[in-house]
């Protein structure tokens, strides 16, 4: 059995093998507990239902996209390496599961507050770091809305998504010339 910190990390990776599999509906707090090496009373004690395991598993997955997101010291360049690791991530086997996620969250009440509670935690964005990077650096306004700044990418990408369409590097550079720098009202970087 495994412990702490890392016996978490098991467990997150676990659920997110195991939405990839089998998906949200299939997915049992039995089987993570076999495959993370974990008692289910561990994984109980952590989160007090499988939406809160779920919703664990996809802030530790934006957690960990976001530490790959190198600081190249300009605005423009950060963003262009956000959608680098955006584009990646529309790959990721884990991130098509959000499609289903969206869709049960409808009809499943603990899902539902759940990926709320996900897509509301502002520094899990992937525009977060390089937008407060450039706030630090005065290449924008301190009173910058990056929230909304997100909002409009995000929407954006997901339409990308949505419709099967490339996020790709001339999705990025319209994304970021032509819409976030315009909104950033011409920000230097």
């Amino acid at each position: 059995m495994v412990r702490g910190m890392e016996r978490e990390q098991a467990v997150l990776a676990a659920t997110a093998e195991l939405l990839v599999e089998r998906g949200y509906q299939a997915l049992t707090i039995d089987a993570v507990a076999a495959r993370a090496g974990a008692s289910k009373a561990t994984i109980y004690r952590r989160w007090p239902n499988k939406a809160q395991l779920v919703r664990a598993t996809l802030d530790a997955a934006d957690a960990a996209r976001n530490a790959s997101v190198p600081d190249t010291g300009e605005l423009r360049s950060d963003l262009f390496a956000v959608m680098d690791a955006i584009a990646a991530d529309v790959a990721d086997p884990l991130t098509r599961v959000t499609a289903e996620l969206a869709t049960l969250m409808r009809h499943d009440t603990q899902l539902a507050e759940a990926i709320r509670e996900h897509l509301a935690k502002e520094e899990l964005s992937p525009f977060h770091d390089a937008l407060q990077r450039a706030i630090v650096r005065g290449d924008i306004a301190a009173g910058t809305d990056v929230e909304l700044i997100h909002d409009v990418a995000e929407a954006m990408i997901l339409r990308q998504v949505h419709l099967d369409l490339p996020v790709d590097a001339a999705f990025s550079a319209r994304l970021i010339d032509d819409v976030l720098l315009v909104l950033l009202g011409g920000a230097r970087g």
